[in-house]
């Protein structure tokens, strides 16, 4: 029986969008970003960023190496918040809705840029900050020091939360991460082909 939730963020609750970072980054001359960045492979900066290893400066030096141009800091913030779309609030209505039935958990790979601009936007959209108000607890990669795919992350989580892989549906929209979540017992959901988790609870998955 399942009794936790645990889901991603990007592309689960949040609609993102990263052709779009690509596109601004192509905008500021630098053609072959889509090969430094994707959701399957990234460069070690990104990697480390997002498991809380380097600051925002020399993360901002790190893609200034990557990309041999000399962009500002507002160029790079600019380019790496373009990737967030909107986030519609009937899934905010629906999670209040799912927390009467299940513990929710949230597990992201994100960053300090991503993280700050979010909360920010989040209170001043909804009035408060979700992270803290729709969730059980959630888990920033960069806060907790690991990231997914490594199934140790992912046991990292399990543990703090106190949870039974046994017990919990994890969410995701990329596949790799489902197969790191599979290695630890979790249950797994893989979000594709447009489905939201609207679609999920009409058909009662959730």
């Amino acid at each position: 029986m399942i009794k936790n939730l645990l889901l991603d963020l990007g592309g689960v609750i949040l609609n993102v969008d990263y052709q779009r970072m690509v596109e601004t980054f192509k905008e500021y001359g630098i053609e072959d970003f889509d090969k430094i960045f994707t959701q399957a492979n990234q460069a070690d900066i990104i990697d480390r960023f997002e498991e809380g290893k380097c600051s925002i400066e020399e993360f901002r030096d790190g893609i200034r190496e990557l990309v041999k141009k000399d962009l500002s800091d507002k160029q790079i913030d600019d380019a790496w918040y373009s990737m967030i779309l909107d986030l519609p609030m009937e899934r905010i209505q629906l999670l209040g809705m799912l927390k009467l039935k299940y513990k929710i958990f949230l597990f992201s790979n994100t960053n300090e840029l991503h993280i700050s601009y979010l909360r920010k936007k989040y209170i001043e959209e909804f009035g408060f900050d979700i992270f803290l108000g729709v969730f059980n607890k959630a888990y920033m990669s960069n806060e907790i020091k690991h990231r997914k795919p490594h199934p140790e992350s992912f046991q990292w989580v399990v543990d703090d939360a106190g949870i039974n892989p046994e017990e919990t549906l994890f969410i995701e929209d990329t596949l790799h991460h489902i197969e790191g979540a599979k290695k630890i017992g979790l249950n797994t959901y893989w979000l594709t082909g447009g489905e939201t988790l609207i679609d999920l609870y009409d058909k009662k998955v959730i």
